[in-house]
């Protein structure tokens, strides 16, 4: 009977049937989408050393034929025979992974799985659907990996790119576009396409063969384009004026302010250009304005000070006092200081919640609510003993938040989402949906670390102690669950341990024993303060 699996299951291969020759099925489909299903064999350290195993539709099987991509049999949208005794011994792990060609997401995906087949049985099947992915366009669905012995793991870790996207994360390189030239350009760098071998005795019988697809466009180059036609030559000017030079902006006189501790982290396709509390890989967040239309504030440590128009106080009191007045942008959120947070009540739609006792002074016609726990409250009360209690601040006014003279980043969500820990939120827009996600593991305070996801239009103000740092996440990217702030929704959050039997007995042990380690595609990230909670 076949063993079903979720999300994160792992097991041996020999525990599951003694064969080593099997059949991996996958089905997956979604209306007007189309998906390319591929395998990649990597190395030790999970990178793609030898192009000769990226196995899809244009290089259906690796030069020993140990991995052969079938097509679609049997049900399977497609296939693969997998003999594990005659994978080479510098392959160490088999990761089989679904994008889509072309516009969707895998939130559109219905019901579908990947399984292993030996002997005709079906051993294990691990089923997915769209609702547990939201914009990613690719998943990798499961792993055949080396530990001493061949072993599989349930995986379902959505990637925000495509196909490309997935080969750069394992250290592919993707061919670029070639100018157009007159003879046929040469074949692929993965080779041409080959018939799909006939199915064998180990799996389920053999379906017709569809002819296989066009190469990917990141192989072969654009088709020749005919010659445009050149447009005549405009007339001399007889006078023209000389072509203007760029200008160079003077010097400041102002100190340089330090970069940000946030630009470090930023995934290289984002814009270098980034305001102060914007974390990176959030996909179409315009980097100089914030939330509804506010301008970029100033760099942490700088004040904003009175608007550029007004005339500098003169000695005594007044030039004191000037460089701490309130900064009334009319804006929705406004940063007075790297501490201090104004919202506008007026702009910008709904009220706020935020944490009860973080309001520290307010203007105008503003009523201060009571916002029940609900379910979120009362899954963190009962774990931790200290339930998330919450105000709702609404009306016509200004109202200041700050809460022990922490930092205060805000962060513009325009439609995706961020993970922050329940214990680093100080206020957010009512109108942004949020939810409790739990991440359990021994050593961690309380037996657990609870992050609140956030998704939809608005912002969410985050508080650190210290100012942050932002990491893109790599295979080998780990974080003290202490320290950990934030993280993109799509990153996949898995628990390490490195206790050891009667540690206490030596004297230098490290007293790092529990981490959490990141996997996620190019543009995912991980925030993280100087400081343990």
């Amino acid at each position: 009977m076949a063993r079903e699996f979720q999300r994160g299951h792992k097991a041996k291969i020999s525990d599951l049937t003694p064969g080593t020759d099997l059949y991996v099925g996958v089905q997956i489909a979604g209306p007007g989408l189309t998906f390319d299903i591929s395998c990649f064999g990597l190395d030790a350290n999970e990178q793609l050393s030898d192009d000769r195993y990226f196995i899809f539709f244009n290089q259906p099987k690796s030069p020993e034929e140990s991995i052969q991509q079938l097509g679609a049999q049997s049900g399977d949208t497609e296939a693969f025979r997998v003999t594990l005794d005659r994978i080479p011994a510098n392959i160490h792990k088999l990761s089989f992974t679904a994008t889509v060609d072309g516009a969707g997401q895998m939130s559109q995906v219905g019901p579908g799985y990947i399984r292993i087949v030996a002997g005709g049985e079906e051993v294990v099947r691990y089923p997915f659907n769209g609702s547990e992915f939201t914009t990613e366009r690719a998943v990798m669905l499961g792993d055949f990996y080396l530990k001493d012995v061949w072993r599989f793991a349930a995986i379902g870790q959505g990637f925000d790119g495509g196909l490309d996207a997935l080969l750069r994360n394992f250290g592919g390189e993707v061919a670029e576009d070639q100018p157009a030239a007159p003879t046929p350009p040469a074949a692929p760098v993965f080779g041409a396409p080959a018939q799909p071998a006939p199915a064998p005795a180990f799996g389920a019988p053999a379906a017709p063969q569809p002819p296989p697809p066009p190469a990917p466009s990141f192989g072969a180059p654009p088709a020749p384009a005919p010659a445009p036609i050149p447009a005549p030559a405009p007339a001399p000017q007889p006078y023209a004026a000389p072509a203007p030079q760029p200008y160079a902006a003077p010097a400041a006189a102002a100190p340089v302010v330090p970069p940000q501790a946030f630009a470090p982290g930023q995934p290289p396709q984002q814009p270098q250009g980034q305001f102060p509390g914007q974390f990176p890989g959030q996909a179409g967040v315009p980097v100089a304005p914030s939330p509804y239309g506010q301008p970029a504030p100033a760099p942490f440590g700088q004040h904003q000070g009175a608007p550029q128009a007004m005339p500098q106080a003169g000695p005594g009191l007044q030039a004191a006092l000037q460089p701490y007045r309130e900064t009334a942008t009319g804006l929705r959120w406004t940063p007075q200081n790297p501490n201090l947070m104004r919202v506008e009540l007026a702009l910008g739609g709904g009220g706020v919640l935020a944490r009860q006792g973080s309001m520290v002074m307010y203007q105008g016609k503003v009523d201060f609510s009571h916002k029940g726990a609900g379910f979120i409250g009362r899954k963190l009360g009962d774990a931790t003993g200290q339930e998330m209690q919450l105000m709702r601040c609404s009306g016509r006014g200004q109202v200041f938040l700050a809460e022990d003279a922490a930092h205060l980043h805000p962060i513009e969500l325009q439609g995706d989402g961020i993970c922050v820990s329940a214990e680093n939120v100080l206020a957010f827009d009512e109108d942004l949906q949020y939810e409790i996600r739990r991440i359990e593991g021994h050593g961690i305070p309380g037996g657990a670390l609870f992050t609140m996801h956030f998704s939809g239009t608005g912002t969410v103000v985050v508080k650190t102690q210290g100012i942050p740092v932002v990491l893109p996440v790599t295979p080998a990217t780990y974080a003290d669950s202490n320290a950990v702030v934030a993280w993109s929704s799509a990153a996949q959050v898995i628990i390490t341990s490195q206790v050891r039997l009667r540690r206490n007995a030596y004297p230098g042990h490290s007293g790092e024993t529990v981490n959490l380690q990141f996997r996620g595609a190019p543009g995912n990230f991980i925030v993280v303060q100087p400081y343990e909670v």
